[in-house]
């Protein structure tokens, strides 16, 4: 891997931060894979297989599919979030007050621009990964009733960038980290438990809906699920993923000036 990135940052100097990012990974992957994989496969089992037989019981099918093919897209789209979330706020305080690791590689030829989308890539390299293995168990355990089901994958890094973008760009500008632990609580749990990973968004009181689908993790919820269960449109993937894609747009704009702010010499 180290190869592809090395190669890569002869060209792409972004990359270059990438790669000392996969360079520190390759000596921690086991917590990584303890956290971005196996704790969603817990999910999977725990809820998917153990809560939906109970679900399917009571109540038969959730919007039209068994609840293990209902959830999993959701939990994929969900854990891919709240990765997300963790890697841009302490991460990005620690490289710009705690270690300044970020400071140092702008005080090479990269730029405070080339540091934050070299970084921003590796979260989304992250999650690309862990939706790889997260499928294939999926599949194994017949989750995934569609071939399209592999494009759940970038739909999910999709999500999780649309919410790394914005917040990498705020933790920059950040002096402290007492914020950080409210935003997990105030923003990111209740996504993970309203946005259509469990039930149906439709479920919720009218307010809460409208709440709720202005929310990235239901756009990424509907798009994974679109795909694994191949009953995704073109005209809802195409509101689904410009959706995303404006947020990370939009993130990203925040992020390059919040990174040069404050990684200015």
């Amino acid at each position: 891997m180290s190869d592809i990135t090395g190669g890569l940052s002869r060209n792409l100097p972004a990359t270059r931060y990438t790669e000392r990012e996969v360079r520190i990974w390759r000596h921690f992957w086991h917590t990584a894979a303890l956290t971005g994989v196996l704790v969603p496969l817990l999910f999977l089992g725990a809820i998917g297989l153990g809560l939906g037989g109970l679900v399917e019981q009571n109540q038969g099918k959730v919007a039209g599919f068994d609840y293990l093919v209902f959830v999993a897209p959701g939990i994929l789209a969900a854990t891919a979030l709240q990765a997300a979330a963790g890697d841009s706020l302490w991460p990005v305080m620690a490289g710009t007050k705690w270690t300044k690791a970020y400071h140092a590689a702008a005080a090479t030829p990269l730029s405070p621009a080339n540091v934050y989308r070299g970084y921003l890539t590796w979260i989304g390299a992250r999650m690309m990964l862990n939706a790889t293995l997260f499928m294939v168990v999926a599949t194994v355990l017949g989750a995934v009733p569609s071939f399209w089901g592999v494009l759940a994958i970038p739909a999910a890094a999709l999500g999780g960038l649309a919410f790394a973008a914005p917040l990498c760009a705020y933790s920059a500008s950040q002096d402290s980290d007492l914020s950080f632990p409210v935003i997990m609580r105030v923003a990111v749990m209740p996504m993970f438990l309203f946005s259509g990973t469990f039930f149906p968004v439709d479920q919720l009181p009218s307010g809460l809906q409208v709440v709720a689908r202005f929310t990235p993790l239901y756009h990424a919820v509907e798009l994974c699920r679109g795909c694994t269960t191949g009953t995704l449109g073109l005209s809802a993937a195409a509101v689904h993923i410009g959706f995303l894609g404006a947020c990370v747009a939009v993130g990203s704009w925040f992020g390059v000036r919040t990174f040069a702010a404050k990684l200015a010499p």
